[in-house]
């Protein structure tokens, strides 16, 4: 699943949010709902396939933290995007600043 596709989902945008606070286990985090455990293992799943979420096995605990390299691939498409609407932008106020030629 692609990150995009991924972070559709609002559970989990709200779970990265966390996770951009602090690593926490699976208990922690689901915990934060009203939804069940097998729910939130599937949410974690899809945000651990889409490389935006790692996982550690510590003992029975599940350690999930934000992946920095999914994080940055999708930081460099935004980056990509605002710069492609930036020189947009920038062509735009060029014309429009262009005397009227009526």
């Amino acid at each position: 699943m692609d990150r995009f596709t991924a972070l559709a989902d609002p559970t989990r945008r709200r779970i990265v949010e966390m996770l951009g606070r602090r690593a926490m286990a699976a208990g922690e985090i689901t915990a934060q709902f009203a939804m069940s455990a097998p729910a939130i293992s599937q949410h974690l799943k899809v945000l651990k396939e889409a490389g935006l979420v790692s996982v550690e096995v510590s003992g029975q605990r599940r350690i999930y933290r934000l992946d920095p390299d999914g994080l940055d691939a999708f930081d460099a498409w935004v980056r990509q995007v605002r710069g492609f609407w930036n020189a947009g932008l920038d062509r735009l106020e060029r014309e429009l600043a262009k005397p009227d030629d009526d």
